[in-house]
């Protein structure tokens, strides 16, 4: 008898060690369950899960109920959150490197944007981040911003000269248009639609799903793929989350990052293509623009700015630059 209630204690000793053992991370996600970066989170927990075999799990938090943007990216800074997917946009406040991808036209596709975020590019940015107490796992899909006027189409730089485009709040963007001789006019994205029907602007930008989600191709049907924008997102882990970690745990971290990033990247061009197809029978004319090198020379400007400002990034843009 005495045997067996030893026995007893020491499976529930066992049991409760297991589950003090057992650490559940919290994840911070700006978008709605069903969307692709929702789902692409999603699966990273599931990976996680099943190959530390329950000892780590991770539960996101989607719709920005954590906080907003730069609010989070200081708490995954901290360790106050362990991991969340953020555009490298607002990343670019706490970590320098990551605003070389918002400069116009810099990358030549999205399949370019990849392969530079997969290799060398990703590296350069991810020691910058790790400086500051971020480490990133994946690359994820955030779209090609587009122009869409309610004109003509645009082939050429020429062919924004004089036009009124919106764009987002950032020198960068505003540059961009007055390099192609263009008007540029910051406003909030809530007043494009009013702004694009009563002729307040001529245009705007944005991605496919957005442009079609908004409705903005009721008042703008010309819609030209010049792919000016194309900013990743970065599934991160907080440095603090990371360091808990033993090395078979982190590589299991990091190569569930890498494979839901792929997952993400299939259903972001799942997404992408269903609006196009919604846009081409709504009658928006969609035309797509081969070589981008015209608009690139435009922003030299631009980019000369932007590198005497920050010299340290010179060599990031000209890795970009001058990817095959």
């Amino acid at each position: 008898m005495f045997i067996r209630n030893m026995l007893c204690g020491a499976l529930a000793a066992t049991a409760i060690a297991g589950t003090v053992a057992a650490e559940e991370w919290r994840g911070w996600n700006i978008h709605v369950e069903d969307y692709p970066v929702s789902h692409g989170m999603e699966r990273f927990a599931d990976l996680v899960e099943e190959r530390t075999g329950g000892e780590l799990t991770a539960k996101t938090f989607h719709s920005g109920v954590l906080g907003s943007q730069p609010d989070a990216i200081e708490q995954l800074r901290l360790g106050v959150i362990d991991f969340g997917v953020f555009n490298l946009g607002p990343m670019g406040q706490a970590v320098p490197e990551a605003n070389v991808t918002l400069l116009p036209f810099i990358f030549r596709d999205v399949p370019t944007m990849y392969r530079l975020m997969d290799g060398e590019l990703g590296e350069a940015i991810g020691e910058g981040m790790r400086e500051r107490g971020i480490v990133p796992v994946g690359w994820y899909a955030a779209g090609a911003r587009s122009f869409y006027n309610g004109e003509a189409p645009i082939e050429t730089p020429e062919d924004v000269a004089g036009m009124k485009v919106r764009v987002m709040n950032n020198d960068l963007f505003v540059g961009m248009i007055e390099a192609m001789g263009g008007n540029a006019t910051p406003m909030d994205f809530a007043e494009v639609y009013q702004s694009l029907r009563t002729g307040v602007v001529d245009g705007a930008e944005n991605n496919p799903p957005s442009y079609e989600s908004t409705n903005h191709y009721e008042v703008a049907k010309f819609y030209s793929l010049t792919e000016h924008l194309i900013i990743p997102e970065c599934l991160c882990i907080s440095l603090k989350s990371w360091d808990a970690l033993t090395p078979e745990q982190q590589e299991i971290v990091a190569e569930a990052g890498r494979e839901s990033a792929t997952y993400q990247r299939e259903l972001w061009d799942e997404r992408e293509a269903a609006s196009l197809e919604t846009l081409r029978a709504a009658g928006v004319e969609i035309n797509e623009i081969a070589d981008k090198s015209a608009f690139q020379e435009a922003m030299t400007p631009v980019y000369d700015a932007y590198v005497a400002d920050n010299p340290d990034m010179a060599p990031l843009v000209e890795m970009i630059r001058n990817a095959e």
